[in-house]
């Protein structure tokens, strides 16, 4: 059959490309390989049991290959029993894998790795690997012992449970708890998430964000799950939730039901426990040895308030001889002084009464002296002032009668009589002095006297 051609090139069509591909990858890649990648998202589909991984190669945090793969139902599943028997966790995605698969191209549906069988020896190594980066980052970061450093509360009273509320785990936490034998009364709050596979990460961090929101409100935190194996426990290992843990401002107590392993928030935290049954019971301690020790010292005070009651009567009795042996003596020694203090007493009173009277008299010879002095000096100015008071009075009147002949004369002058005498006039309307004009109306009729007469006008403007 010929073949068409355009411009002296011959054209392929897409089918016959697509088949030479097979043709060459078929007959290079004509057996399995043992490959290593990453699962960048896992596609698995239950109706049908197969899977459909894409596979990844990074260089650092880009990709740098990416390629589909398909793992038929038959080989799924006996692919994930062995995964989870070996690593405790099944084929999850954001795990690197050691695959033994065929390279083949279907011109329909392109270029696929066939997976035939997964080591799961090689991912447990590179968990175990990945586990050791997360902590010797964290002791880099100086943050693995902070919340191990953390002071434990005398009597954690208020607890905030991260866990799931329907689970056993939980069940058994609570009645340990809230049923101990002695009584002691706690508080509890429960924050629900999911505890298991990798959305217990962001589900435990979420809730331990909103506890450090009410950190006011609780002595300690308590992470506790129920049993099943350890499938699905790499999530407390991850890198984002351990240093929650490490750096959490409350001490953790762990209780996530393993014992095999520990995982990296179990090493983190405050305290680790292989159930949530321990992680009560510890709790319920705290108050047990409190309570031990608060009777302890309540004996130790008893019997020192005891010992001390016993050498004070003791002291009591010595204080009591010596002092019904020593006062007599005392008495005596009491008497004699104030029999001595009484005579002082007497001779010092007559002493004192004696100097007294004689300052008395001295006082009072002093005062009549002073009395008679001063009493002369008053009536030699009684008598200089009898012989000054005639002639200051005639001076004085003197001076009065001038003073007033002064007004006198002033108040001639000032007489009407004598203005009208020196050419002034007085208007007079209706017996009044006129002293402004604006007060005159036309009509009115004025008198106008002068030091001889007087005559009478009328306005007219």
């Amino acid at each position: 059959m010929e073949r068409e051609t355009f411009n002296n090139h011959t054209v392929y069509s897409l089918s016959d490309v697509a088949m030479s591909i097979h043709k060459v990858i078929e007959r290079t890649y004509n057996r399995p390989y043992y490959i290593k990648a990453e699962i960048l998202k896992l596609n698995y589909y239950p109706y049908s049991g197969h899977c459909y991984p894409e596979l990844v190669e990074r260089e650092g945090n880009t990709i740098k290959t990416e390629m589909r793969a398909i793992i038929w139902s038959a080989n799924f599943q006996d692919i994930n029993r062995r995964f989870v028997q070996i690593t405790g966790e099944p084929l999850k995605e954001n795990v690197r894998i050691l695959c033994l698969a065929t390279v083949q191209f279907s011109p329909k549906h392109g270029l696929a790795l066939h997976i035939e069988n997964i080591e799961p020896s090689y991912t447990l190594g590179e968990m175990v690997r990945n586990r050791q980066e997360v902590i010797d980052r964290l002791k880099k970061e100086q943050v693995f012992d902070l919340n191990r450093e953390l002071p434990m509360p005398t009597l954690p009273k208020r607890v905030a449970v991260i866990s799931v509320e329907t689970s056993k785990g939980y069940s058994d936490f609570m009645q340990t708890l809230h049923q101990n034998e002695q009584g002691y009364k706690f508080h509890t709050e429960l924050f629900p998430s999911i505890l298991q596979g990798d959305k217990a990460i962001t589900g435990i961090t979420s809730q331990l964000q909103k506890i450090e929101q009410r950190r006011d409100d609780f002595d300690v935190v308590v992470i506790v799950r129920g049993g099943g194996g350890d499938v699905g426990m790499s999530c407390y290992d991850d890198y984002d939730l351990t240093h929650r843990v490490a750096t959490f401002p409350l001490p953790v107590l762990t209780g996530i039901g393993h014992s095999t392993n520990l995982t990296v928030t179990d090493m983190v935290a405050h305290a680790r426990f292989i159930t949530p049954t321990e992680v009560a019971v510890s709790l319920i301690d705290h108050f047990r040895r409190f309570e031990e020790q608060l009777n302890d010292n309540m004996s130790r005070i008893v019997q020192h308030v005891r010992s001390r009651l016993a050498e004070t009567r003791q002291t009591l009795v010595l204080t009591e001889t010596a002092f019904q042996y020593k006062l007599p003596k005392i008495m005596d020694g009491h008497r004699n002084r104030l029999g001595e203090l009484s005579k002082t007493l007497v001779y010092k009173s007559k002493e004192l009464t004696m100097n007294a009277t004689f300052r008395l008299k001295s006082l009072a010879q002093e005062a009549d002296r002073n009395m008679q002095v001063r009493l002369n000096g008053e009536w030699q100015r009684l008598d200089r002032l009898r012989e000054q008071l005639p002639k200051g009075t005639a001076a004085m009147l003197q001076k009065r009668a001038r003073e007033c002949d002064n007004i006198d004369g002033k108040l001639r002058l000032l007489s009407p009589e004598n203005v009208l005498r020196r050419g002034y006039s007085i208007t007079l309307k209706e017996g009044r002095a006129v002293t402004d004009a604006k007060s005159l109306q036309p009509g009115d009729r004025l008198v106008t006297r002068f030091y001889e007469g007087e005559i009478t006008s009328t306005v007219n403007s």
